[in-house]
């Protein structure tokens, strides 16, 4: 056992190393160059992480490997509830039945296609097909960490898939704004806001692509991308559902089918519920974001330090094709979505 008397102090060694990596991610997230950028320590986590993982990692104790394994299992998970403190469900209201609408059909379509074809068109396997469209259609590496737990995936392809986020998010952050001030999307700053919102993959590159245009486009843009955030829950709870349904399926025998329930994900509503209430002082639930992105950096840089640069040379280009086609659906499917929302609403 990871914290029996025997084992709790390399198991705590393990999590002190990864927190000294998580706290130089966070120290170069600061630098000029790279804030203005708008890269999220979770990004420079998992690079920190790989880095290490395929230099120096043998030189690591083995008694400290469960000291990561837990922050990139048990301390996500913790992270994740404490995420909710993000989001408000009077933001989601503020927003309207456009934003909304397009949050709502964004995700459902590109989870969907996303789905599908890594497992039809591109011959993937499941987890890597389903991580890389929970990161493009909910809210990046947070969304492909969440999901990770729930399909039992091996931390690999959750590298991967965050590799396609971290690619085609930066592509969007910069692409979004160019598109918008040369006048070819034709769209008032507010339906910008909802489009940015409804179909950029990070937070941070939602926030960046918003600012670039400002006042109420920046503004709805952070509100609509929240509402994605909040449907982390409802989309693991179901994934949930499906993945026991497909076991039984499969022929698995009844006693060994489990409902796989992430409580995670209830809780993190629970969360978001509490913060709507605002009996919490302001401060103290920005303390609370700075450690949750301190674990979530912790649990984005122990996922690093788990996956090998053989693991990426095995997963091939055929992932990144994947993202691809997701992002273009995201980038001219969202505009139409986003163009019949604002009108019929």
């Amino acid at each position: 056992m990871a914290f029996s008397k025997e084992n709790i102090r390399y198991t705590l060694n393990g999590i002190l190393f990864v927190a000294l990596f998580a706290i130089a991610a966070i120290q170069i997230s600061q630098i000029g160059f790279i804030k203005h950028l708008a890269i999220s320590p979770l990004i420079i986590g998992i690079i920190l992480g790989m880095f290490y993982a395929n230099t120096l990692r043998n030189q690591l104790p083995k008694e400290w490997v469960p000291g990561i394994v837990f922050s990139a299992k048990q301390l996500l998970r913790l992270a994740i509830i404490f995420y909710g403190f993000r989001i408000t469900f009077q933001q989601i209201m503020e927003v309207g039945a456009a934003g909304f609408t397009v949050s709502v059909v964004m995700l459902t379509t590109t989870i969907l296609l996303g789905s599908w074809a890594g497992m039809k068109l591109f011959r993937l396997d499941r987890d890597t097909s389903v991580l890389t469209a929970a990161g493009s259609s909910i809210c990046g590496a947070a969304a492909v960490l969440a999901t990770e737990p729930v399909l039992r995936a091996e931390p690999h392809k959750s590298a991967v898939a965050v590799g396609t986020v971290v690619l085609f998010g930066t592509i969007s952050m910069f692409l979004y704004p160019m598109l918008y001030k040369s006048g070819i999307l034709g769209m008032d700053p507010e339906s910008y806001g909802i489009y940015v919102g409804g179909t950029v993959h990070e937070v941070a590159q939602v926030v960046a692509a918003g600012d670039a245009v400002g006042g109420v486009a920046a503004d709805d843009a952070v509100i609509v991308k929240m509402t994605r955030v909040m449907m982390i829950a409802p989309v693991l709870i179901i994934l949930g559902v499906i993945i026991s349904m497909a076991a039984k399926r499969s022929g698995a025998e009844a006693g060994k089918v489990k409902l796989v329930i992430p409580w995670f994900a209830v809780w993190f509503v629970v969360m978001s519920g509490i913060n709507s209430l605002h009996i919490i002082p302001e401060a103290v639930v920005a303390d609370i974001n700075e450690v949750d992105t301190f674990m979530l950096t912790m649990a984005m840089t122990a996922l690093g330090m788990e996956t090998n640069a053989g693991k990426f040379k095995q997963a091939g280009i055929k992932p990144i094709l994947l993202a691809l086609l997701m992002f273009a659906w995201l980038l001219v499917g969202g505009y139409f979505v986003t163009k019949w929302a604002v009108a019929i609403f």
